[in-house]
């Protein structure tokens, strides 16, 4: 089945790299009209430039409650909003945990996913779609993720509730498992395509994820107008291990 967003305004926070750019160049090809916001201004312009389509690009900080009520107000009305934004920190074992670097995690993901789902409240439509990215960290019993399944979590806690405060807007996640995006720049590259490769041979689909992969389940999630209240597991059934 072929998705149409002909004409439907998307705004992609955290659009300018991964996921989020992944998704912003589907909903373009697909026809919708898309906005992509970010903190760097060069990655947004290089976005822009690679999506090829009509695309606005506004640079903000997501973790700025005013800032992002102004770019809301700046871009108008919304039919959906899509949050694909990250964070790097709290992860390692819980005994030595550090737990200033936990709160930093919080403070990078959880809370500008918060803040800006709450600034665009006004801009969406009423029946329209809020999506947020979480990851399968939340659903799964590996050691040493205690932190990132915490900060994880608790964004897939807010997703059934706001389901039914927010209705008929409808508000659900996509909790993708490993993928290949820049996040895992910060590891080096040998021990990086170590993991990949572990990864790929423990996960049940035998690969690790592309930011596509993740950008096809959020546009379903767009698209389906009877999905609501739902995490959609897209981690190649790693979650099952």
């Amino acid at each position: 089945m072929t998705i149409s967003l002909k004409d439907q305004r998307i705004a992609v926070i955290g659009g300018s790299s991964g996921v989020g750019l992944a998704v912003a160049e589907l909903a373009a090809a697909a026809g919708a009209n898309v906005t992509i916001a970010g903190r760097d201004q060069k990655k947004l312009h290089d976005a822009a430039a690679k999506i090829g389509k009509s695309v606005r690009a506004e640079v903000a900080d997501a973790a700025n409650a005013e800032a992002m009520r102004n770019i809301f107000s700046l871009v108008g009305p919304l039919d959906h909003l899509v949050l694909t934004l990250s964070g790097a920190k709290g992860a390692g074992p819980f005994r030595d945990l550090n737990l200033d670097e936990l709160r930093q995690g919080f403070e990078a993901k959880f809370w500008p996913h918060v803040i800006s789902a709450q600034a665009a409240l006004p801009s969406l439509r009423k029946d329209g779609s809020i999506t947020f990215i979480s990851a399968i960290s939340a659903r799964m019993a590996n050691p040493g993720t205690a932190g990132l399944a915490a900060i994880n979590g608790a964004i897939e806690a807010l997703v059934r509730p706001l389901a039914m405060e927010l209705k008929p807007l409808r508000v659900n996640a996509v909790s993708p498992g490993v993928i290949d995006t820049a996040w895992w720049n910060r590891v080096p590259e040998t021990q990086r395509t170590a993991l990949f490769e572990q990864s790929a041979a423990r996960t049940p689909a035998g690969r690790i994820g592309q930011s596509e992969d993740v950008a096809k389940a959020v546009l379903f999630l767009i698209e389906d107008t009877f999905m609501t209240g739902a995490v959609i597991e897209c981690d190649g059934g790693l979650r099952l291990t």
